[in-house]
């Protein structure tokens, strides 16, 4: 479970899914009770998990609008873990609260663990253009774990731009697209990591497609919206 959590980190912050449509948003959806679901697939293509999120307690109106998403995630041998974080719109731009990630819910599920975390939060403009270049996001968590050792890691999302509009086909259907580079560099123990990703980002929706790279450009995961309801 420690192992995954860590993984999670990573992964909020190259691939966020915050979604939100309302006067101040226009690529993510503050519906109460939308829900979008997720599969993950490994290099090969094949199936490797699924993510669930739905949005709750929905507060504000105009351009002050919070909400909470709740995800729950089940990996490739079925096993569960579910967490949720806020996000805020706030005029023109979406906030995602990276402290709320760690909640008592997660933390439970990790046993005997204590955190402290700081950062930057992680900022969607609502109005893209190709050739818009987005504001970095950054994370740093130290971690005491009763039995092992403690663990301090970094995460930085870097180098963040749209770089076209693209037309993308899911089992959800199909939509047009902002599509989104950027590299996430992780820092942890004596391991540092930086890996390229692209999201494909739809007005109403959010994220309808995610891809990771290794360092030659070679796909080394892919999320994709398989359903969504409003």
């Amino acid at each position: 479970m420690k192992y995954y959590f860590l993984l999670l980190i990573i992964l909020f912050f190259s691939v966020n899914t915050a979604k939100a449509q309302t006067s101040c948003s226009q690529y993510y959806t503050m519906v109460e009770g939308a829900s979008f679901q997720y599969t993950n697939y490994n290099k090969k293509g094949k199936e490797d998990g699924k993510l669930t999120y739905k949005v709750t307690n929905v507060n504000g109106s105009g351009d002050n609008i919070s909400a909470t998403m709740v995800m729950d995630m089940e990996d490739q041998k079925g096993n569960t873990y579910s967490s949720e974080y806020d996000v805020a719109c706030d005029g023109n731009v979406v906030k995602v609260d990276f402290k709320s990630l760690m909640n008592e819910q997660m933390l439970a599920q990790m046993g005997d663990v204590e955190m402290d975390i700081s950062g930057t939060d992680v900022e969607w403009p609502n109005d893209l253009n190709v050739g818009q270049e987005l504001p970095d996001g950054n994370v740093n968590v130290k971690m005491k774990m009763s039995g092992v050792m403690n663990m301090n890691m970094n995460v930085e999302t870097i180098n963040r731009k749209v770089e076209k509009k693209e037309s993308v086909t899911t089992p959800a259907g199909t939509f047009d697209c902002f599509v989104i580079y950027s590299e996430t560099k992780s820092k942890m123990m004596m391991a540092n990591q930086t890996f390229p990703s692209r999201v494909w980002l739809a007005e109403g929706i959010g994220m309808v497609k995610q891809e990771s790279y290794n360092k030659r450009g070679d796909l080394t995961n892919s999320s994709v919206l398989t359903a969504f309801s409003k």
